[in-house]
């Protein structure tokens, strides 16, 4: 670790205010949906049964559709590469950053995690609704979205999950810092969470909106973890979250690309940004869009225009060199945490979009969401896990896979 920067755990958490509104398998994989252009927001156009829940906002339809099924590896079989693409605050905005994802995970089959910001679904004349912790009546830290943009976001939450993709949360407002979530107790966090599942699960009373259908899942069992604002704050989180029965957290500020444990006496499983080699350096990044920005710009989200193509190159190649890491030594789930933003002339949507095209390539290679990887872990054996575990970042197990976890699979049978 001595060649790791301090700069790799600096967080998208100081740009929330500066930099306005952050709508923040390989193809082999059979998971593709099926769906209508994704841009349209329409997605599977398949007849579901509709349970309406409360208001009508969302409703019960069912199982969610293009799911894989979570199987146990045999013994001495080599772990497949998972790799986990989620992005914070999940907004359709004029960019349709939202709609151009969804159109890329279809091309290469993938499934991924948008953490939703209750707000979103918001609009700004009721923003007399929202009691943050610790914070004003109706303040935020980021921008509440025009009411155009929140039909949008609608639009691209439904076909989204339609589509196989999960809904997790970002939450609402966005503090951080000295006066933000850090300081914020388990109580403060529930009222949080429940302020945003209560914005996702009353939009039309919100809204006014009469054309939408509405939201195809229950929020409230469909909600099974989400990503703090600013990585701050995770520990008076966990509780609260593992209350109401939460799967995960990827709030933590930085890990390394092993195995992941759980956390919170075994009930949360962790998922934290991973630090990987910053590609034409000698220390290592947190895997997030702003960390780059940060390390290339100085934090400015207007940068030297003339490096923007240097840049863009240096991004894609940083997250490769995570994901290479990972698939050929210890196979660590990879995971990459994204904004939809237009930092650095959008650069980073670019290089995010190259990267998974390559990565599409290799064999074995699935993308996820974190509930799907959640379902895979515990289809698996603990004591494989245990051995998993052992493997540091970069490590190859010795003697190969055959006998790394043929022997787990010995002990555990």
């Amino acid at each position: 670790m001595s060649g790791i920067s301090r700069r790799r755990v600096l967080t998208a958490g100081a740009a929330a205010g500066a930099l306005g509104t952050l709508a923040a398998c390989s193809s082999g994989t059979g998971l593709r949906t099926g769906a209508a252009d994704p841009a349209d927001g329409k997605g599977t156009t398949q007849a579901r049964p509709v349970k309406p829940i409360g208001d009508g906002s969302t409703a019960d339809t069912g199982a969610q559709p293009h799911q894989p099924k979570a199987d146990r590896l045999k013994a001495g079989q080599q772990p497949p590469q998972f790799v986990v693409f989620s992005w914070d605050g999940a907004g359709e905005l004029s960019n349709r950053l939202f709609s151009r994802f969804r159109r890329v995970a279809a091309d290469h089959g993938a499934k991924m995690t948008f953490f939703l910001s209750g707000i979103y679904t918001l609009p700004e004349s009721k923003k007399h609704l929202y009691r943050p912790p610790q914070h004003p009546v109706g303040a935020s830290d980021i921008g509440y979205l025009a009411d155009r943009h929140i039909h949008a976001t609608l639009q691209q939450v439904r076909a989204a999950w339609l589509e196989g993709h999960e809904i997790g949360t970002h939450f609402n407002g966005h503090f951080c810092g000295a006066t933000g979530v850090r300081n914020w107790s388990p109580a403060e966090w529930r009222s949080e969470i429940e302020q945003a599942v209560g914005f996702v699960t009353r939009w039309k009373t919100n809204t006014g909106f009469t054309d939408l259908e509405p939201l195809p899942f229950d929020y409230r069992k469909e909600l099974t973890g989400g990503r703090t604002p600013c990585l701050e704050g995770q520990a008076a989180l966990l509780p609260t979250a593992a209350a109401l029965g939460w799967k995960y957290d990827a709030s933590s500020p930085g890990g390394l690309q092993i195995w992941p444990g759980k956390v919170q006496g075994g009930r949360i499983w962790d998922f934290p940004l991973q630090s990987i080699p910053f590609a034409g350096h000698s220390f290592q990044v947190l895997s997030m869009d702003y960390n780059l920005m940060y390390n290339q710009s100085g934090g400015s989200p207007l940068g030297d225009r003339t490096r923007y193509d240097v840049w863009r190159t240096q991004a894609r190649d940083t997250y490769l060199a995570g994901f290479r890491r990972a698939y050929e030594s210890n196979r660590a789930p990879f995971f990459v945490g994204n904004h939809f933003e237009r930092w650095n002339g959008g650069i980073y949507m670019d290089a995010v979009e190259e990267a998974i095209e390559k990565m599409a390539a290799y064999d074995d290679v699935r993308f996820v969401s974190f509930k799907q990887l959640v379902a895979w872990l515990e289809a698996q054996d603990p004591a494989v896990l245990r051995t998993l575990r052992t493997l540091s970042p970069g490590q190859s197990p010795a003697g190969g896979w055959a006998e790394f976890l043929g022997a787990a699979g010995s002990r555990s049978s």
